[in-house]
Parts: structure tokens; sequence; C-alpha cells
């Protein structure tokens, strides 16, 4: 029976770390570029049952089998599947249809500069005409920072390439990876590329006034999550069953 306790327990913390994700997913519903999360479940290594000091068995230890001692919290992956695009003809908006990431030079409240990435191209401009987030990280070119004229009309080609009064300004830098694995999520909405990862050609085409949805399908978030609270609930009642068992043991049957 304690066994019993035991799994259910894992039961339990499994179905919350699903719900801890699912709940984050719902919150990012409405941000541009969001990759929903997922979560796994792994089993613990079986172990092996011994029977012990049983005489009929001339005292001789034996293994009787394996037991399951439950599940626990697998790793949370990142679908990177494509989201709906949403026009807007914001000229500052931009899309990435097919894989690549924006590049963007991120300065942390340490004031170290590094590159992350990102999908979400909802960008503007400052007063001196650099393109930014919308946390004012500068977008990177090729050049570095790209910096255009506000008082000029822009227009972006499915390459990337930035015209303003006919002229190439400067190009998106888009880059791709050739392991999603290496890239680790950072704040919001950016990702970082860890040791070992590697950068490839993008393949994808620019979209101008047009920004990228989640990747999240409310409806089935919400059944999975009903399908969780169900199950956590099925783990709790089985707690309290074995709970009701122990009390008449120790306090019904042990009196007599």
């Amino acid at each position: 029976m304690v066994k019993g306790l035991y799994t259910a327990y894992t039961g339990l913390m499994q179905q919350q770390n699903r719900l801890d994700v699912i709940t984050n997913n719902l919150a990012n519903a409405d941000t541009t570029g969001y990759k929903k999360e997922g979560a796994t479940t792994a089993a613990f290594d079986e172990v092996l049952a011994v029977k012990i000091k049983d005489g009929s068995e001339a005292y001789i230890n034996r293994g009787i089998g394996h037991m399951s001692m439950g599940a626990k919290i697998g790793e949370t992956y990142t679908d990177y599947s494509q989201g709906s695009f949403r026009i807007t003809d914001n000229p500052y908006d931009i899309a990435l249809d097919g894989d690549g990431f924006f590049s963007i030079s991120f300065t942390n409240k340490q004031g170290v500069t590094s590159t992350k990435y990102t999908r979400d191209g909802s960008f503007t401009l400052t007063r001196e005409g650099y393109l930014v987030t919308k946390d004012g990280d500068f977008v990177l070119g090729t050049n570095g920072p790209i910096q255009l004229n506000t008082l000029e009309e822009t227009k972006i080609d499915e390459l990337g390439n930035i015209y303003q009064n006919g002229a190439l300004v400067d190009t998106l830098n888009i880059v791709d990876f050739t392991d999603y694995n290496y890239l680790s999520k950072y704040g919001e909405n950016l990702y970082d590329l860890v040791e070992g990862g590697t950068m490839q050609a993008a393949d994808c085409r620019v979209e101008q006034g047009v920004l990228e949805m989640s990747n999240m399908n409310i409806v089935s978030e919400m059944v999975d999550m009903i399908a969780i609270t169900r199950n956590f609930e099925s783990n709790q009642k089985i707690i309290q069953t074995i709970d009701t068992m122990l009390d008449k043991t120790v306090n019904q049957v042990g009196k007599l």
C-alpha cells in the first residue's frame, strides 16, 4: 500500500507539471511568434522484487519479477511549427514564412550585450531611426543594428532586403539552426544558441506588414487541461482510498 501511495504521488507531480506548461501556453496565446511547449513523461527504472525468508522456499532468496516505481517528470519540449499570419499593414511588422529567426542585439541589466534570436517580428522605429523590438532591443542587419530614415517609406522584399527611396539600405540578418535542441528560451520570446549549436542559411520568405501569431490552439490546450485535471483527481482518490485502508488497519484491525 505504501508503494501505491508513492506511485500516486508521482502521478500527481507529473500532472502538476503538465498543467504548469499548459497554463504558460494559454498565457501566451496572444504573444506574437510564441512557440508552444509540451511536457513528456518518463518512467523510473524498474526494480527487482525478491522473495526472502520464506520457509517454503528453504529460505532461499528468489527474484519474483520487476516492479514499476511510477512516473517521473520528463523533458519540456518546444513545438517550432509555423503559426498563423495576421495582416497589420504596419511596414515595420515582419513575419517569416518558413524556417528562420530574426537576430536581435540584446543588452541585459548588467549592460552585457549578446545576440539573441526570435520569431516575433513586431518591430518599431526609434526617434533616431533604429529598428527595435517592443522591448527596445536593436534588430540586426548584415551591417549591425538597422538604422532607417524615419521620413521615407520602407519596403522589404521576400529576401529581407530593406529599401528606402529605391535604394538598398540594409538586409535583415535572418539565420536558422541545424538542430533546435540547442536553442534555449530566454525571457518572454527570445532564444539563445547554447554551446554546440550551429547555424545554417535560413529557408524562409519575409512578409512585410504581417505578424506571425502563436502556434498554440486554445481549444486543444483546454481539452488537455480537462484531461489533466481528471487524471490529477484520479491520483488524489487513490491516495484517499489507501489512506482510509491504512486508517482501518491501524485503528480497527490492530485492536483485535
